[in-house]
């Protein structure tokens, strides 16, 4: 059943362990709070931009909540958090580590993704059954 007020996420669409994060939440979000959009469409791009982030070296994941923009680490915790159930449990975790260290490991995991997961040649294409969830 789709939730009334999706949260988007913004992904990088060539990053093999970003397309894996969005297949963990295709998978586990089945209220459909979230909306997907790759940063290499427009509406990615828009929302990158809107919340001073650059859309041409990103290196941030973006969840735009409320009109709010959440990065990093904060954004993963969100997420985790809504998915309810067990994926709280990392979400609290993740709140007891201080904000500045782990905002720099997950900085250096995003500056070197393609290098440690892969790129892909081109963007993720959804799947036909969830294309819905995703804005571009």
């Amino acid at each position: 059943m789709p939730h009334d007020n999706p949260s988007i996420v913004v992904f990088d669409g060539v990053c093999v362990l970003c397309s894996r994060w969005v297949d963990f939440i295709l998978r586990h979000d089945r209220q459909h709070r979230f909306r997907l959009a790759a940063m290499q469409g427009a509406h990615g791009r828009r929302l990158l931009a809107a919340h001073g982030l650059s859309p041409d070296d990103p290196a941030s994941l973006l969840l735009v909540q409320d009109g709010l923009g959440h990065t990093d680490t904060d954004a993963i915790g969100r997420i985790l958090a809504q998915l309810g159930g067990f994926w709280r449990i990392p979400a609290v975790l993740l709140r007891t580590v201080p904000r500045p260290l782990r905002d720099a490991l997950y900085r250096w995991i995003a500056r070197h993704r393609y290098r440690l997961f892969g790129q892909r040649s081109s963007c993720r294409m959804p799947d036909p059954a969830q294309a819905h969830r995703f804005l571009d």
